[in-house]
């Protein structure tokens, strides 16, 4: 019986010394659940540092970036390319001319602007010969030329036309892009309808075309197409992707805008399907005059209706954060007729690394006002190795420039 109650006092003692190290351990738990935040930025690996504005606009940037002015006082800036020495050119319609914005501090704001080539017809496509950075092509209205150009000067000269184009129509903007394989060297021209819509009489417009870099051999590469201003190419299936302006007139949520992957030969659609081969029962009356659907490519993606998508630019660099890679960035320059205006925004269209579809959501937002009212309109996006990407607005007459912040 001794033996029995020396040992019921030690279990008893061990027992009572466990329970009061439980109790020890939950208050500090307790303490530990109360304690207020830190207000110290986090410093968990991957933690997205806090967007920063200094455009001087009520603009919705994501966090992780840093969005500024990079030049203003353009004549409606749109597409940007850069030279052999890192500056900028851009087109600007608004002022028929091309400039240069040197940026030789790197300070991130440009030096001033240098007029390249002046004197043009609402100049909106620009590409430099693959090989050869003296040889700059502008596209103007109803021609394609090649110019003598001098990266130190930034001034270009000689033109001579390669390419001649249509004249008037109700798009006027024309973008080139030289093919990638196996068309490489050759310059794909994008040349919009010459209407709302309706069945085009000259065998240029609702296509992109392709040539030689001399000019020869004009043929249309894709056709249906109502007006794809800008395009690009996917960073690893090497295919053309490019925006397409849907009809007006059928309502505030229809026809589709489109985002089409351009395949030589392929049939886009326009101007007797939209979308996803949907057939426009306005323009066509009678579904057996149309031409048959199985003949036609339906679009890779739909955005909202008179979204009127411009630029568009892969995010490739690693200074981005991860869950970027690949993914799209999309300028809607904003619709001119809907009932409740939408678009004027950057989109991101959120893609794997092969091109698959996974969704769109905003990326950039504040330019539409409630009011209806409009603080600028986003155009062209060009993206540099390092991550730095600058956005056209030729509303707002200005060049945005948009960091990773590091």
């Amino acid at each position: 019986m001794k033996r029995d109650r020396k040992t019921l006092i030690n279990v008893t003692s061990v027992l009572l010394l466990l329970a009061l190290v439980v109790f020890a351990g939950s208050c500090g738990t307790s303490k530990t659940a109360t304690r207020k935040p830190s207000s110290a930025p986090s410093s968990a690996p991957g933690a997205a540092k806090a967007a920063q504005n200094s455009t001087g606009l009520p603009l919705t940037i994501p966090p992780g970036f840093a969005m500024s002015t990079f030049a203003s006082g353009l004549g409606g800036p749109r597409v940007m390319v850069f030279d052999s020495n890192g500056t900028m050119l851009v087109s600007t319609p608004g002022s028929d001319s091309v400039v240069a914005l040197p940026d030789k501090d790197n300070n991130g704001v440009a030096d001033g602007t240098t007029v390249v080539a002046s004197g043009l017809d609402h100049p909106h496509g620009l590409a430099f010969l693959p090989g050869d950075p003296t040889k700059l092509y502008i596209a103007e209205t109803t021609r394609v030329a090649l110019w003598d150009y001098d990266p130190t000067t930034m001034k270009a000269s000689n033109p001579r036309q390669v390419v001649g184009l249509p004249a008037d129509g109700e798009h006027i903007t024309r973008t080139i892009m030289f093919a990638p394989p196996p068309n490489q060297g050759k310059l794909l021209i994008s040349v919009g309808s010459s209407q709302n819509v309706g069945v085009e009489t000259d065998p240029l417009r609702a296509k992109v075309l392709i040539a030689n870099a001399d000019g020869s051999g004009l043929r249309p590469f894709a056709s249906g197409l109502r007006n794809s201003v800008f395009m690009t190419v996917h960073p690893v299936t090497g295919q053309v992707w490019a925006n397409d302006m849907g009809r007006d007139y059928l309502g505030d949520n229809l026809p589709p805008d489109e985002l089409n992957i351009i395949k030589d030969g392929a049939n886009y659609g326009w101007p007797y399907y939209y979308g996803k081969n949907v057939l426009d029962t306005q323009f066509v009356t009678d579904p057996a005059t149309a031409p048959p659907s199985s003949g036609m490519t339906p679009s890779y993606v739909d955005y909202q209706a008179h979204s009127a998508p411009l630029g568009l630019a892969f995010v490739t660099s690693d200074a981005w954060p991860a869950a970027y890679k690949y993914n799209l960035i999309v300028a809607f320059h904003g619709s001119w007729n809907r009932t409740v205006p939408t678009g004027d925004k950057l989109v991101r269209v959120k893609l794997d690394k092969q091109g698959n579809y996974q969704g769109t959501e905003d990326f950039i937002t504040g330019w539409q006002q409630p009011d209806g009212s409009r603080l600028g309109r986003p155009t062209g996006i060009i993206m540099r190795a390092d991550g730095v990407t600058f956005i056209a607005d030729d509303q707002a007459g200005v060049v945005y420039r948009l960091a990773p912040i590091k």
